[in-house]
């Protein structure tokens, strides 16, 4: 038995027909939710993560020169982060910037400053 979807056009790059031998039972997760008025989703079928906090913040010295460094939190669910250059987010996402800083120096921040 198959089925087809009717998907709105944004969605329309998508197989639209699925077969009932290949499902199996979904075991309920808040966290697979996610609302489409948030994700822009690319003609490839790609959408951009948007990272969710600034976790953490460390000096690399590299060929006598200090880079700043800062942790981003990409999915609080999993807790997937990634260590990457400071001045670069802060010019991308200035929003991760605004909260207080959290780790006792001007140049880290949270967004709201708290930490989970």
């Amino acid at each position: 038995v198959t089925y087809q979807l009717a998907l709105p056009l944004v969605l329309s790059n998508l197989h639209d027909v699925f077969h009932v031998s290949q499902l199996r039972k979904y075991i309920r997760d808040p966290s697979h939710v996610v609302e489409m008025d948030e994700v822009q989703v690319r003609e490839n079928l790609t959408y951009e993560k948007r990272p969710v906090a600034v976790v953490d913040h460390k000096l690399k010295e590299l060929h006598g020169n200090s880079i700043s460094l800062v942790k981003i939190l990409w999915d609080a669910a999993t807790g997937e982060a990634t260590w990457e250059v400071e001045s670069q987010f802060k010019e991308q996402y200035p929003f991760l910037f605004s909260g207080k800083p959290i780790f006792g120096d001007e140049n880290s921040y949270l967004l709201g400053g708290i930490v989970t």
